[in-house]
Protein backbone atom coordinates (compact mmCIF):
# COMPACT_ATOMS: atom_id res chain seq x y z
CA UNK A 1 0.00 0.00 0.00
CA UNK A 2 1.79 3.31 -1.36
CA UNK A 3 0.57 5.67 1.74
CA UNK A 4 1.56 8.50 -0.64
CA UNK A 5 -0.73 8.12 -3.32
CA UNK A 6 -3.19 10.84 -4.24
CA UNK A 7 -6.17 8.48 -4.12
CA UNK A 8 -5.04 7.81 -0.05
CA UNK A 9 -6.43 9.75 2.28
CA UNK A 10 -3.96 12.00 4.74
CA UNK A 11 -3.35 10.42 8.00
CA UNK A 12 -4.13 13.31 10.40
CA UNK A 13 -2.46 12.06 13.77
CA UNK A 14 -2.36 13.65 17.63
CA UNK A 15 0.41 13.94 19.59
CA UNK A 16 -0.57 14.21 22.96
CA UNK A 17 1.72 15.19 26.61
CA UNK A 18 -0.94 15.12 28.92
CA UNK A 19 -0.25 15.87 32.66
CA UNK A 20 2.55 17.81 33.12
CA UNK A 21 3.04 19.36 36.07
CA UNK A 22 5.09 22.37 36.78
CA UNK A 23 5.93 24.20 40.47
CA UNK A 24 4.87 27.66 39.36
CA UNK A 25 3.82 31.24 40.86
CA UNK A 26 1.13 31.96 38.83
CA UNK A 27 -2.52 33.51 40.36
CA UNK A 28 -4.15 36.62 40.89
CA UNK A 29 -4.01 36.53 44.69
CA UNK A 30 -0.64 37.45 46.49
CA UNK A 31 -0.07 34.18 48.06
CA UNK A 32 -0.32 32.00 44.96
CA UNK A 33 2.22 34.34 43.52
CA UNK A 34 4.68 33.95 46.68
CA UNK A 35 3.59 30.61 47.77
CA UNK A 36 3.52 28.92 43.96
CA UNK A 37 1.42 25.85 43.39
CA UNK A 38 1.30 22.81 40.79
CA UNK A 39 0.04 23.43 37.67
CA UNK A 40 -1.05 20.66 35.34
CA UNK A 41 -1.10 21.40 31.25
CA UNK A 42 -1.89 18.89 28.25
CA UNK A 43 -1.23 19.71 24.92
CA UNK A 44 -2.07 18.24 21.90
CA UNK A 45 -1.10 18.85 18.39
CA UNK A 46 -2.66 17.71 14.82
CA UNK A 47 -0.80 16.95 11.89
CA UNK A 48 -0.11 14.84 9.52
CA UNK A 49 2.39 11.62 10.91
CA UNK A 50 2.17 9.91 7.36
CA UNK A 51 5.88 10.78 6.82
CA UNK A 52 6.87 9.61 10.49
CA UNK A 53 4.79 7.06 10.37
CA UNK A 54 6.44 5.18 7.32
CA UNK A 55 10.25 6.66 7.73
CA UNK A 56 10.38 5.91 11.31
CA UNK A 57 12.30 9.34 11.39
CA UNK A 58 12.14 11.71 14.01
CA UNK A 59 12.64 14.83 11.78
CA UNK A 60 9.52 13.83 10.49
CA UNK A 61 7.56 14.86 13.39
CA UNK A 62 7.52 17.24 16.45
CA UNK A 63 9.68 16.01 18.98
CA UNK A 64 7.18 15.92 22.02
CA UNK A 65 10.60 16.45 24.19
CA UNK A 66 11.27 19.65 23.03
CA UNK A 67 7.29 20.26 23.57
CA UNK A 68 7.77 19.42 27.14
CA UNK A 69 10.79 21.70 26.84
CA UNK A 70 8.93 24.56 25.68
CA UNK A 71 5.75 24.24 27.66
CA UNK A 72 8.45 23.99 31.09
CA UNK A 73 9.56 27.28 30.10
CA UNK A 74 6.58 29.19 29.58
CA UNK A 75 4.99 27.20 32.75
CA UNK A 76 7.77 27.85 35.29
CA UNK A 77 9.73 31.32 33.87
CA UNK A 78 6.48 33.15 32.50
CA UNK A 79 4.95 35.59 35.33
CA UNK A 80 0.37 35.11 34.80
CA UNK A 81 -2.67 36.47 36.67
CA UNK A 82 -5.02 34.67 34.55
CA UNK A 83 -4.62 30.73 33.18
CA UNK A 84 -6.44 32.01 30.19
CA UNK A 85 -2.83 34.06 29.69
CA UNK A 86 -0.82 30.83 30.62
CA UNK A 87 -2.55 28.62 28.05
CA UNK A 88 -2.23 31.38 25.09
CA UNK A 89 1.54 31.89 26.13
CA UNK A 90 1.92 28.36 25.46
CA UNK A 91 -0.13 27.89 22.28
CA UNK A 92 2.36 31.04 20.97
CA UNK A 93 5.44 29.21 21.94
CA UNK A 94 4.14 25.85 20.09
CA UNK A 95 3.07 28.02 17.24
CA UNK A 96 6.10 29.66 17.07
CA UNK A 97 8.49 26.73 16.84
CA UNK A 98 5.96 24.35 14.67
CA UNK A 99 3.40 24.91 12.38
CA UNK A 100 0.59 21.97 13.64
CA UNK A 101 -2.75 21.73 11.78
CA UNK A 102 -4.49 22.43 14.84
CA UNK A 103 -3.48 22.53 18.79
CA UNK A 104 -5.01 22.47 22.10
CA UNK A 105 -4.11 23.65 25.79
CA UNK A 106 -5.54 23.01 28.68
CA UNK A 107 -4.39 24.15 32.13
CA UNK A 108 -5.26 23.40 35.26
CA UNK A 109 -5.24 24.01 38.95
CA UNK A 110 -5.47 21.24 41.12
CA UNK A 111 -6.32 23.26 44.44
CA UNK A 112 -7.55 26.86 43.65
CA UNK A 113 -8.09 28.79 46.38
CA UNK A 114 -11.71 28.81 46.73
CA UNK A 115 -14.03 28.14 49.75
CA UNK A 116 -15.36 25.15 47.95
CA UNK A 117 -15.16 21.42 47.33
CA UNK A 118 -13.62 20.79 43.77
CA UNK A 119 -11.10 18.86 41.64
CA UNK A 120 -9.59 21.53 39.71
CA UNK A 121 -10.06 24.52 37.39
CA UNK A 122 -9.21 24.41 34.09
CA UNK A 123 -8.89 26.28 31.39
CA UNK A 124 -8.98 25.01 27.82
CA UNK A 125 -7.66 26.81 24.45
CA UNK A 126 -7.38 25.82 20.60
CA UNK A 127 -5.80 26.69 17.67
CA UNK A 128 -6.05 26.18 14.14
Amino acid sequence: MDLFHPHYRMNMGVIRLLNMAFYAHHGVTAAERELGQILEVDVEISLDLRRAAVSDDLSQTIDYGEIYGLVEEVVVEGEFSLLEALAQAILTAIAGRYRPEQMLVRVRKPQPPLPGRLDCVEVELSAE
